[in-house]
């Protein structure tokens, strides 16, 4: 007689490397599980002679048979990759079936620069306004997120945020990423997840980096206004058992289309080595260093282009600019404490610097020299993250807990604000010190599946301590503050068939403030809450279309615009921002997807009079898709739209942020070893402000300040060659 019990196995690919997220199911007891990181599983209730089905997108799905050899041993499963084909996504077999659809979409539709990465995100907006080194401008859900204020981001569990940064709270620079070697985007929006604290009010973003490459590569990209990208990978293992490392470098450079060149250069190295123990531990270390150069045209008023004075890629003053670089080191730990625990933690060091030149007003402020102003800072990050996951029983009830504690300690020296005259003269210093800021954070997350229904509470606590020197101070003097928030969370997801989810999220987060803003209003407004709900649905109504869609909610205390020429943060108020989000995947033909995703907001102040209580710069609708081609005789690329709407830039809506519709088109053609690409920007030439503000400015030959668009033009049409070689 054959008793039900427990099978251990591990599902790996043809290159032997474990694969996560594939979907085990005994047809038999109707038992199931999902592979761990590692590539591990363990499934219950099974007998000798069940049969197990064994699948993952991308994966050939494979039936076998448990006999007596492969019952009373630890069971390997190798899996076939072939093209992703979207009628073969279960909804209620796939873990996370969002994050699934954005690997889909990093396969059809590759990327090759980091501003990239950020649009494999439904929803997130970006633009850039300072010659490409500064980072990003963000937009998501109808925040002006600025450089990340709003969103959590991170990369192999490492921050990218920079909390109390010279240039903004939450600076997000991505730049040191190489985007070839990113291998997963995992994202969520909304203040709904445990694991994710400071910054998480619109949504987080995780990256995750390759574990291997299936072989070593060197591309050459050229184009117009002297742009060159060089890109090596380099897999540095060859066949070894158990382990994995490769070597990525890129440089780039280019001078954009700006009168006064950009000379915008930017090295990145990054190396990665992977090692598996005998029960599958996994054991990782990064490491990383990116530098990076530029000089920028900054905004420019519109009055000046209108009247002739300046082209549209002409500048007020063009000794805006700076430099900054990071290194970082980073070791991931994965591990089976037991058949149902699990462990997964990660240490990180950043060493950091920033130096940036900036001149918004020309001259409102000092009618002589001007107005430009030097940000900068030196800085260091520790930090520590671990998470615990245990799956139990409450009853006869299928129970997973996830425990976490994080530990993050900013060192940040000689954080400045200065009055400065062509980059070389300081004129005044206006404010300069030395912080510290320590997050320490733990929490709780239970999920109870119920078979087609799950919830899944949870609680986070976040304890902060934040300390300044004045140095600008006749006689030393530190001032510290501290803060607790607890954030409790709680969702619902309901399978109501196979490919029909519908969920119901829920949760309170918050973002911390700048640390010289906590200690001089003396702990006020620290952590202001964010209140947010989504509820959603996730369907497949044929097999080859996808379709995610929810509608949503979100309440902040406490809203804060940046006032960067000032360096401080003005708090405004209750604000509100409810909407739409709507996605469609549709594969068409083996070789051609089509992707579009719309977002539709409405945010508004709750305490400003109506029609004086726009927020500025909050976008009420987006849409971007496009067509992409995958390996059609040879042929792969596709063509990409944006659209953004018209947004106020000032609270009554007088000033208006013009919109704009942009297209891209890339191809490339596979040739044995040697691929042949082209990419082209903006392929219709269209006439568009990539970043626009309401600022108030004074040119040297006016009297009096005018407040009106001050903006950075977009790209106009633009076309770069590639060639990759691979060995």
């Amino acid at each position: 007689m054959a008793y039900s019990q427990q099978i251990k196995g591990l599902v790996v690919n043809e290159s032997s490397q474990p694969l996560e997220g594939a979907y085990i199911y005994n047809l038999n007891s109707l038992s199931h599980t999902h592979s761990s990181e590692n590539g591990t599983f363990v499934l219950d209730n099974t007998t000798l002679g069940d049969s197990l089905q064994i699948g993952l997108l991308g994966f050939k799905t494979k039936n076998m048979v448990l006999n007596a050899v492969n019952f009373n041993s630890k069971l390997t499963v190798v899996l076939e990759e072939k093209a992703l084909e979207l009628n073969e996504l279960v909804i209620s077999q796939t873990l996370n079936p969002v994050s699934t659809i954005s690997r889909l979409d990093l396969k059809t539709n590759p990327v090759n620069s980091s501003q990239e990465i950020l649009r494999k995100v439904p929803g997130l907006f970006i633009g850039q306004h300072a010659g490409g080194g500064k980072a990003e401008q963000l937009f998501l859900r109808g925040f002006d997120i600025d450089h990340g204020t709003d969103i959590a981001i991170s990369v192999d569990g490492m921050p990218v945020n920079m909390v109390s940064h010279a240039h903004g709270q939450g600076y997000s620079d991505l730049h040191f990423v190489i985007p070839e070697t990113i291998n997963k985007i995992d994202f969520g929006k909304g203040p709904y997840y445990a694991n994710h604290g400071d910054f998480d009010t619109s949504g987080y973003v995780d990256f995750s980096t390759k574990d291997y490459l299936k072989e070593s590569s060197l591309t050459v990209s050229a184009g117009q206004f002297n742009y060159i990208r060089t890109l090596g990978l380099f897999k540095l293992l060859e066949d070894t058992k158990n382990q994995n490392a490769y070597l990525a470098t890129e440089y780039l450079a280019t001078d954009g289309p700006f009168e006064s060149p950009q000379n915008f250069n930017r090295l990145n190295l990054f190396g990665k080595y992977v090692a598996f123990s005998p029960n599958n531990d996994k054991l990782s270390v990064i490491v990383s260093h990116f530098t990076s150069r530029w000089d920028a045209s900054g905004q420019i008023p519109q009055r000046e282009v209108e009247n002739g004075y300046i082209s549209r890629f002409g500048s007020i003053d063009d000794t805006e600019g700076g430099t900054t670089h990071r290194s970082n080191v980073n070791v991931e730990l994965d591990k089976h404490l037991s058949d149902d625990t699990s462990l997964k933690m990660n240490a990180f060091y950043s060493q950091y610097a920033f130096e940036l030149y900036s001149d918004f007003t020309f001259f409102l402020e000092d009618p002589v020299n001007g107005d430009q102003i030097r940000q900068k800072e030196n800085r260091q990050v520790f930090g520590a993250n671990t998470d615990i996951k245990k799956d139990t029983y409450l009853g006869k009830t299928p129970l997973t807990i996830t425990s976490g504690l994080s530990f993050r300690h900013d060192i940040v020296d000689g954080i400045e604000l200065s009055k400065t005259l062509n980059r070389t003269t300081t004129l005044e210093t206006l404010k300069l010190g030395d912080l510290n800021q320590t997050n320490i954070s733990g929490f709780t997350k239970a999920e109870f599946d119920f078979g087609k229904f799950r919830v899944a509470p949870a609680l986070r606590l976040d304890y902060f301590k934040f300390l300044y020197n004045d140095k600008l101070q006749s006689t030393y003097t530190v001032q510290t503050e501290t803060k607790t928030i607890v954030c409790p969370k709680l969702n619902f997801f309901y399978n109501a068939s196979s490919n029909l989810q519908v969920y119901l999220k829920s949760g309170i987060g918050f973002h911390s403030n700048d640390t010289r803003v906590v200690v001089s209003q003396l702990g006020k407004d620290i952590l202001p809450k964010a209140y947010g709900m989504d509820l959603g649905t996730l369907w497949k109504p044929t097999p080859r279309l996808f379709l995610n869609s929810a509608i949503w909610y979100l309440f902040l205390e406490q809203e804060f615009v940046y006032v960067g020429d000032a360096d401080i943060v003005e708090p405004s108020g209750k604000t509100e921002r409810f909407g739409l989000d709507f996605g469609l995947r549709y594969q068409l033909y083996d070789w051609l997807f089509f992707d579009t995703d719309a977002t539709l907001t409405h945010a508004r102040s709750t305490e400003d009079p109506k029609g004086q209580n726009f927020i500025l710069l909050a976008p009420d609708f987006t849409m971007t898709g496009g067509l992409a081609v995958r390996d059609y005789h040879g042929f792969s690329g596709g063509l990409k739209y944006r659209y953004l709407d018209d947004r106020p830039a000032n609270e009554d809506n007088s000033i208006v942020a013009k919109g704009y519709f942009v297209t891209d088109f890339n191809a490339n053609y596979g040739l044995k070893n040697l691929t042949l690409g082209v990419m082209i920007e903006n392929i219709f030439n269209t006439e568009w402000n990539e970043t626009q503000f309401a600022t108030e400015s004074r040119l040297k030959s006016e009297s009096q300040p005018v407040e009106e668009i001050h903006f950075t033009p977009g790209t106009p049409f633009s076309i770069k060659g590639a060639v990759t070689y691979k060995f």
